[in-house]
């Protein structure tokens, strides 16, 4: 049987929760009916290099952040002709522009957008990006399927005028294999040189606007006047001391002490389950945290801000509070601390049903995979 030429097409592979999710489908991604390449408008980042180790070829272009530039237009259109890909799955705002434009242009066929935003609020998100997306709603009607990855974004996305005909949810999925239990290792606490009686909530999100890093900090010292045993645990890229934003937020609240920022880590899934709880400090613009399921699927209870899908996500497996409140998100994660070890085990299990039941990655691999076949064979 003849392979499907699929070719992604992303913004840009520096790590995010859109291109994680990327990188997980390609991984689990069916090679004996596809025949998978990706390209990335700006460059090949961190999850370009992991997505190379799994045999899938990847092109960085080169584009600088901001607004398309026609050279790469045509440059992409080149591409397209050249490779002649069945489906054009394209990720985020600027590949979504650019690869319906280019696609047609070379006459592709089937091009399936991919959205994970929610709201656009103009404090967080620059203004080309705002601009950017509002074309897309106006070229929506073009494209041949738009997979939200939350239903906020889909309820978000139909207001701004995209079509609602051609929208649907996938929401992302959770490797369950890599991220599971291990409720034995105590290497984090270890690698802090803290004590096995601390308690360590957990936060995993790149320095940017929407993850509102005040919010935490500003919970993390009301958390701390009253648990004083409890320690904050942040990664990401640019959460490192050489942030010195960051760095004085948390002088300010004087809780350094309690605060321990471990910059960007590839060993998520081993930190993961050392938390005793995991809390999501979100705002606006938010669609479907990632690090939510991941903490869910290691048994992890979590405590998140009431964005995106992120209550959905969670369900009654968790605690969910008001964005930019940052006592009732430490409210939150006291009255979660509070709870025994083994009220917050069985939580934990419970969240990790839930993750199998509604997010688990082969489900998800499947969705997206049926639509690709679908639109060959309406063809």
């Amino acid at each position: 049987m003849k392979k499907i030429k699929l070719t992604h097409l992303i913004t840009g592979l520096n790590t995010g929760g859109a291109e994680m999710m990327l990188y997980r489908l390609l991984s689990k991604t069916d090679r004996n009916k596809f025949e998978v390449s990706v390209i990335s408008l700006t460059d090949v980042g961190p999850v370009g290099e992991k997505i190379k180790e799994l045999d899938i070829p990847v092109i960085g272009l080169g584009m600088k952040r901001g607004v398309p530039n026609p050279i790469f237009l045509l440059k992409l259109a080149s591409i397209f002709k050249k490779e002649k890909p069945d489906v054009l799955q394209t990720w985020m705002y600027h590949a979504n522009l650019l690869g319906l434009l280019a696609g047609r242009l070379a006459g592709v066929k089937n091009i399936i957008w991919g959205i994970h935003h929610s709201n656009l609020d103009p404090k967080i998100e620059k203004r080309q990006t705002i601009a950017v997306a509002k074309w897309c709603g106006v070229l929506s009607r073009f494209s041949s399927n738009i997979i939200c990855c939350s239903h906020a974004s889909l309820q978000c996305h139909e207001q701004l005028g995209y079509s609602r005909d051609k929208m649907m949810v996938i929401p992302n999925g959770f490797d369950l294999g890599l991220f599971q239990p291990n409720r034995h290792s105590k290497s984090l606490l270890k690698e802090l040189f803290l004590g096995d009686d601390c308690l360590l909530v957990g936060h995993a999100a790149r320095w940017h606007g929407q993850k509102d890093h005040p919010n935490l900090i500003k919970a993390a010292r009301f958390v701390v006047e009253q648990l004083p045993n409890v320690h904050f645990v942040l990664c990401g890229d640019g959460i490192t001391h050489e942030n010195e934003t960051l760095s004085a937020l948390i002088r300010q609240e004087g809780i350094e002490k309690h605060v321990h920022l471990l910059g960007r880590r590839n060993d998520i899934h081993t930190l993961m389950p050392q938390f005793d709880v995991y809390v999501s400090s979100s705002k606006a613009g938010e669609a479907f945290p990632i690090v939510l399921g991941e903490a869910m699927a290691c048994e992890v209870p979590c405590v998140t801000t009431d964005v995106g899908d992120s209550a959905y996500i969670v369900g009654d497996t968790g605690f969910v509070v008001p964005p930019e409140n940052p006592q009732a998100l430490a409210d939150a994660i006291i009255r979660c601390l509070s709870l025994s070890a083994e009220e917050r085990k069985q939580l934990g299990k419970k969240a990790r049903q839930r993750v199998e039941a509604h997010f688990a990655l082969d489900l998800v691999v499947e969705k997206y995979e049926s639509i690709y076949q679908s639109l060959l064979s309406r063809k």
